[in-house]
């Protein structure tokens, strides 16, 4: 259960983010799962609804929930943040080697001497 503590020094909505995400990694919140609304989640836990709005759109953006319209918003179904992340940016790298005209095996390659510490080979 999440609790905002209006005393701490920590804004309200990044409060609710932190603890959205911390109950999606710990399984308490599971992927697909329902969240109420942004209303009825203020309401319960005694916030405006601007607060519970901006941690939705900042974990949206993060790929740990998703609106489905006037359906809802659920728990992504790939909802580990650092995955969302990692996968927001292997999207913007091939774009960005699709718009250079490189080789996808030279490119895969640089992305694995990278990751091994080493520098990428010259061209």
């Amino acid at each position: 259960m999440i609790v905002i503590d209006p005393a701490s020094h920590v804004p309200p909505f990044e409060q609710l983010r932190a603890g959205l995400v911390d109950a999606v990694s710990t399984g308490e919140l599971s992927a697909g799962a329902r969240l109420p609304t942004v209303r009825r989640l203020a309401e319960d836990l005694g916030v405006a609804p601007g607060t519970v709005a901006r941690a939705y759109r900042e974990l949206e953006s993060a790929g740990v929930i998703e609106t489905r319209g006037r359906n809802g918003t659920f728990v992504s179904l790939d909802a580990d943040p650092a995955r969302a992340q990692a996968r927001r940016a292997a999207l913007a790298f091939a774009e960005q080697i699709q718009a250079l005209r490189l080789d996808a095996d030279e490119a895969i390659e640089m992305v694995a001497d990278a990751l091994r510490g080493g520098a990428a080979p010259a061209s």
